[in-house]
């Protein structure tokens, strides 16, 4: 009963060293997309959606509307149903900081004011291996993506997740822990990097089991809400 849809198309806009999805200059946005994927929600007899997509820094709104339409579509057919956005971080244009903040904030608001039951955007890694890891991603423009979004609408659950592996430490994961939990992020998922092909950055560490625990109960002690943590999880595992 639950699914994620990837939206934008198959070609991202950034070149993240750790994702498998394809890199370059994005197609035309399908203008039936949200059609199709809510026809796939009603097919597939779906409870729980999640919508994530490629980053289209591309696009004037970097691709807020390709959300809205698609929560707008599947409650034509189904009010009802639950949806969660795993979103980019809407980060650019603008000719200084000043603006851009406005501009990610309109792009935020826009898919908020649609009132999904929770925001998801993944800071991916810790702070100091965000550009290697992240290319054209910022720690700290995620982490005010998620203040944000509670600013907006502090009614909708925030979720955010980070993969080990990559050459953190474990003071460096609590780190990154807390200062998710500053800006009142209610959820958190946590899992083991794996790498996708020998172009993408080498796992250097696979964390125990062990670890995992210790790290879930960090996490549930500074009070998240719902803590996913374990060698195989992953963004949208267990979301409903």
């Amino acid at each position: 009963g639950t699914a994620t849809f990837l939206l934008g198309g198959s070609i991202c806009s950034r070149a993240c060293a750790f994702c498998q999805v394809n890199k370059g200059r994005p197609a035309e946005v399908n203008k039936l997309e949200s059609i199709k994927v809510a026809n796939a929600v009603k097919v597939l007899n779906l409870k729980y959606v999640v919508l994530t997509s490629v980053a289209r820094d591309d696009l004037t709104d970097h691709g807020a509307v390709l959300f809205t339409s698609t929560i707008d579509e599947i409650r034509k057919l189904d009010p009802k149903i639950k949806i969660e956005v795993l979103t980019p971080d809407f980060w650019g244009g603008g000719k200084n900081r000043e603006e851009r903040e406005i501009l990610q904030r309109e792009r935020l608001k826009k898919i908020l004011h649609k009132n999904p039951v929770c925001f998801n955007h993944n800071l991916e890694t810790v702070e100091r291996l965000q550009k290697e890891v992240r290319r054209g991603a910022n720690y700290f423009n995620s982490i005010n993506l998620l203040k944000k979004s509670k600013e907006i609408a502090p009614n909708i659950q925030t979720k955010s997740g980070i993969m080990v592996g990559l050459g953190e430490n474990l003071n460096e994961i609590k780190n990154t822990i807390l200062d998710l939990k500053k800006v009142s992020c209610d959820q958190i998922t946590i899992g083991q990097y794996l790498r996708p092909s020998l172009k993408h950055l080498p796992v250097r560490k696979y964390w125990h089991p062990d670890e995992f625990e210790l790290i879930k109960n960090f996490s549930e002690k500074v009070g998240f809400k719902k803590v996913s943590c374990g060698p195989l999880i992953r963004s949208s595992y267990h979301a409903g």
